[in-house]
């Protein structure tokens, strides 16, 4: 996108879903028969393990005879890999990184006339309903749908009026996969290990329960299209279906692989509204074309004849207004659950580039949420216990600043072709493209979240970034990037860092410094010890963990009790407690003196929605009891252990 515009684009914010009521360039399209139905199918947590998708294991004949009809799409991707920053995506066809809505369960405003793309269907005409999750990371900005609730239903339409009607399946939620008492149906001994995975019988129960669960919804996916068809409304029906994000176990679900990010999208037309197909549709078709979910709310607003504008970063695939297709998709990791992190996902189909921003925090740090689980146990304990291959172990170690995967050669993305020299030209198109994107889009995710949540005095985070004298993006991604890689030569560039006038350029600096270890941070020690004291949170936080860790006692007691001070939520707030518990959490047992005053202050602040409140709770909790983490431990499992904390832990 030209300078140019990005200006345009910062001047017509309400264009972003459409303009308001009153400005709508066109009348609605003429009522009756000429306007399709629409009828959305999700489900949660699943990857494309459909029959229709080439699944040996699958049970799924429902949704694989709706395959049969439709356009297949082989290379659909979610913009995030956890349900709410997916979901917000579809609903906006915004990127939650611009928005603000790319944190776990937050709650952030968008400005005044950026809207919720169903509204813009019942401006047309269109009952819209949705059974029944939400999940979105936005507050409703209007009226979305006619009706949200476990009984909205498009026979609740007044006559012959137009539907879009959404059902969310449930049945293959995370909490589904171990949710205990249940007898496989599914043998365990059938199932596909996975090779980041052991192979252990609670792996294999794990797996052989996702495909029952994957069966379940199959039917209640075959329910609601036999409900069409008893309705006679089949051939007036667009029907598609998706999976929200990929696979509810640890390292599908929250994680920017392969995995975690493709999903099934079967998309059917019926006859009557051909044109309006996506282009090379064929009943039974496959597609490789590259689409986002975030492509879903501009591909409907097309296809019943609502120009979606160019303002958003969804594109329509189908419909009167369809746009080119895609060549990449863009994905992001950030905080998830009560854990910060940073990663940032773009693949062409055939590769799929990561850029870790955090590589210092180990994938798998202690996560209560995904703790539950059985796999997640398992693994861990036989990390531990040495009893690992490097693919499998990776998971609990730091990770590289840079991942580059072979989609078709290793689907498991196991093998990093980074520094492969055969792979440079593939690693830098796909670097530029995602920093391309990032700057483009005014990526939000390099400020820490706290100080998203105050640089703006009060505008909503998308207004905010598109600010240029508020948020310097060019030169917080820099700082970052510089931060992040791991090369010694950038030390210097650093230090002069640290005394910059923005707090997020002076946050990166701390990073940078620490991940380059405890000698250089000895050495920038007269620089760092007066950040302990530094106005703004993130780069105090900062500074604090790096000093913890590399110095002396009483200069190690003043960070600790530096991070003490900000953990607490009456002091500074939610997200400034969720930042320090972090560090106190990566600290192990160098933070065992502040430990039990730490996990004894109170867990949520006021300010926050009721969704997200429990995750300082998480962390206190853990902070109570690392190394008794197996009281749900099923038998045979072994105690469920404190994970490793980040480098040096």
């Amino acid at each position: 996108m030209t300078t140019l515009r990005r200006l345009l684009a910062a001047c017509a914010l309400t264009l972003a879903v459409g303009p308001p009521p009153d400005a709508l360039a066109q009348p609605p399209a003429a009522k009756g028969p000429d306007r399709p139905n629409i009828l959305w199918i999700s489900s949660e947590d699943n990857g494309p393990h459909l029959g229709a998708y080439g699944d040996p294991v699958a049970t799924t004949p429902h949704l694989d005879r709706l395959a049969a009809r439709s356009l297949r799409f082989a290379s659909a991707w979610a913009s995030a890999p956890v349900c709410a920053p997916s979901r917000t995506a579809i609903i906006t066809g915004l990127s939650p990184t611009a928005t603000g809505g790319m944190h776990k369960r937050s709650q952030v405003p968008l400005p005044p006339g950026v809207r919720m793309f169903p509204e813009r269907l019942r401006e047309a005409g269109y009952y819209t309903s949705n059974n029944s999750k939400e999940d979105y990371n936005h507050p409703h900005t209007g009226t979305v749908w006619d009706e949200s609730s476990p009984t909205a239903h498009w026979r609740n339409r007044a006559g012959d009026q137009p539907f879009f009607a959404v059902f969310n399946i449930t049945l293959t939620h995370e909490s589904q996969i171990r949710a205990r008492p249940h007898v496989p149906v599914h043998n365990p001994s059938s199932v596909r290990v996975p090779a980041y995975h052991p192979d252990t019988p609670e792996v294999r129960r794990d797996w052989a329960q996702y495909h029952d669960k994957m069966t379940e919804m199959d039917e209640r996916a075959g329910e609601l299209l036999r409900e069409l068809e008893a309705a006679g409304l089949a051939d007036t029906t667009i029907v598609f279906y998706w999976g929200d994000h990929g696979v509810g176990l640890p390292r599908g679900k929250r994680w920017l692989y392969r995995e975690g990010l493709q999903v099934p999208l079967l998309v059917h037309v019926p006859e009557a509204f051909r044109h309006l197909a996506p282009d090379g549709y064929a009943p039974g078709g496959v597609t490789d074309q590259v689409v986002s979910l975030m492509d879903l709310g501009p591909s409907v607003l097309s296809t019943v004849g609502l120009d979606p504008g160019e303002a958003l970063h969804g594109l329509a695939f189908m419909g009167s207004h369809r746009r080119p297709a895609r060549t990449h998709a863009f994905a992001f990791r950030d905080r998830m659950d009560e854990r910060v992190d940073l990663s940032r996902a773009v693949t062409d189909g055939r590769h799929l580039y990561i850029r870790n921003f955090m590589p210092h925090r180990a994938q798998g740090e202690y996560l209560g949420y995904m703790f539950e689980t059985p796999t997640t146990q398992v693994w861990k304990a036989r990390f531990e216990a040495g009893a690992l291959n490097p693919a499998q172990a990776a998971f609990w170690t730091p990770k590289p600043p840079e991942e580059l995967y072979d989609l078709a050669a290793d689907p498991d993305n196991v093998t990093n072709l980074v520094a492969r020299a055969e792979q440079a030209n593939v690693v830098e198109s796909l670097r530029i493209a995602l920093r391309t994107h990032m700057l483009d889009t005014r990526d939000l995710g390099v400020l820490p979240e706290c100080d998203m949540r105050t640089r703006g005095r009060g505008r909503a985070p998308l207004a905010l970034g598109r600010d240029a004298r508020a948020y310097p993006l060019p030169r917080v991604l820099e700082a970052a990037e510089r931060a992040s890689n791991g090369r010694p030569e950038e030390v210097a560039w650093l230090v002069r860092r640290l005394t910059d006038a923005d707090p997020a350029v002076r946050y990166w600096a701390v990073l940078g410094t620490m991940l380059r270890g405890d000698e250089v941070v000895r050495a920038q020690r007269a620089v760092l010890v007066p950040l302990l004291a530094d106005v703004a949170p993130a780069p105090r936080i900062a500074a604090a963990e790096a000093l913890a860790k590399a110095l002396d006692a009483d200069l190690r007691q003043q960070a600790l009790d530096v991070l003490l001070a900000d953990a607490d939520v009456r002091r500074h707030g939610h997200h400034v407690a969720l930042l320090a518990l972090n560090a106190i959490a990566a600290l192990g047992d160098i933070a065992a003196p502040i430990r039990g005053a730490a996990a004894d202050l109170p867990a949520a602040g006021p300010e926050v929605d009721a969704r997200e409140r429990e995750y300082v709770a998480r962390l206190t909790e853990y902070l109570r009891a690392p190394t008794r983490q197996g009281q749900r431990t099923p038998k045979g499992i072994g105690r469920r252990t404190a994970m490793m904390e980040g480098a040096g832990a």
